[in-house]
């Protein structure tokens, strides 16, 4: 039986290999070209849809992670700030504390880089095929405080379930409400419970927790769980941010 190239695109679609279908006509070229043996303009086909797989899965990891942006520590201006933990940064990017069930804390002033790392290592781990989970504190701890209880044990289930939770920017609003508070609570000790990693990002010491939390005895409870296994990096130095305002401005007066 003979197929033209139209009907095997379309077998292809059938059969849902839809990596292969898209590269077919670029691969028969090629093999004209450089008189590739069939078996192995087969394996390359078969190749190219096991990397087109591979993608997908990656983009549907990504999109469930919510996560908002694609970062890595290659992008970091390390020389700007020294004072940057640097290898800890790149340690934590092995996600051997993930394998580990370990927890990471990132503490130190705005604009030093701790939210580019943490998204750095969760898209590592997305990359990986972890299961990640990115909470931008301030907001989605704010949204869970209004929502109803069936919503509230949806979200903490949905947490429970990663392999890598991200809470990124702790305490940015300082106090945060009390159904947020427990949340938090609750969060930290059953993934304490299943070995489940947290990295926290924080620009508070943790001395003030207590303040922030409204409960002393709470905020002792929480660190208790999450540094009893945990990677505790300081961000100091120059802000980040700061410079790329700067930059922006000069850019601005250069072309006024």
């Amino acid at each position: 039986m003979t197929m033209s190239i139209p009907e095997i695109e379309r077998t292809l679609g059938q059969l849902r290999l839809s990596g292969a279908r898209d590269t077919l006509q670029t691969r028969l070229q090629q093999a004209l070209v450089s008189q590739m043996p069939p078996a192995e303009m087969l394996a390359v086909l078969l190749q190219d849809e096991l990397d087109h797989r591979h993608s997908r899965q990656i983009d549907k990891r990504y999109k469930a992670s919510r996560l908002d942006e694609k970062t890595a520590l290659a992008d970091m201006d390390w020389s700007f700030n020294p004072k940057v933990p640097r290898a800890a940064c790149f340690e934590l990017h092995t996600l051997k504390f993930v394998a580990e069930g370990a927890n990471a804390l990132l503490i130190g002033k705005p604009g030093t880089g701790k939210s580019h790392v943490a998204k750095a290592v969760a898209y590592q781990a997305v990359q990986q095929g972890l299961k990640v989970a990115y909470v931008e504190a301030d907001a989605d701890f704010a949204r869970y405080a209004l929502a109803d209880g069936r919503s509230r044990e949806l979200q903490l289930q949905r947490l429970l379930a990663a392999d890598l939770v991200v809470l990124d920017d702790l305490f940015l609003a300082r106090r945060i409400a009390e159904a947020a508070a427990e949340f938090l609570q609750a969060l930290v000790h059953q993934r304490y419970r299943k070995r489940g990693s947290l990295l926290v990002t924080s620009n508070r010491v943790i001395e003030d927790w207590g303040a922030y939390l409204g409960d002393a005895t709470m905020a002792s409870t929480i660190l208790d769980r999450l540094m009893h296994r945990c990677r505790l990096l300081q961000f100091a130095g120059k802000s980040y941010r700061l410079k790329e305002a700067a930059q922006r401005l000069a850019i601005k007066d250069s072309a006024d």
